[in-house]
């Protein structure tokens, strides 16, 4: 534990394929959604997969482990009621309840560091199960 709270407490280094990767998806639109890790040994925030243009919000789910934590970063397409084409990102902070305790609270405390690289974020999930961040809980944010 002492390990987990030196490393939270002296930071992440964010790698620049976490922002190339976002900017990516976020101005060229050549990738739906983008999952991050942590490599403790590392001690660096990294990129773990980037979802495709055909991939969809299922595929995101499909990619986020059930026993450890990962970020992640969908670009969500939606028309409003308005009828207008409208695209919002979403940041999500996945912490499944069977993740190990140390794991979660690295990825409580690295978070902010992640987010400031990643400009242009609309929206924050943090969700422990598939329920928490479900696709109407996503569409309901965005409207």
């Amino acid at each position: 534990m002492a390990m987990a709270y030196k490393m939270a407490t002296e930071g992440m280094n964010v790698k620049e394929e976490c922002q190339k990767w976002f900017m990516e998806m976020k101005w060229k639109k050549v990738h739906r959604f983008v999952v991050y890790k942590i490599d403790e040994r590392s001690r660096a925030v990294l990129v773990d997969k980037v979802g495709g243009p055909g991939e969809g919000y299922e595929e995101l789910v499909a990619a986020l482990p059930t026993d450890d934590c990962r970020y992640a970063v969908f670009d969500f397409d939606f028309v409003t009621v308005d009828n207008c084409q409208k695209s919002k990102i979403f940041f999500i902070a996945w912490s499944p309840t069977a993740s190990r305790i140390r794991a979660k609270i690295l990825y409580a405390t690295s978070k902010q560091g992640l987010r400031r690289v990643l400009d242009g974020v609309h929206y924050e999930v943090q969700a422990t199960d598939s329920s928490e961040m479900g696709y109407d809980v996503i569409r309901g944010r965005a409207q």
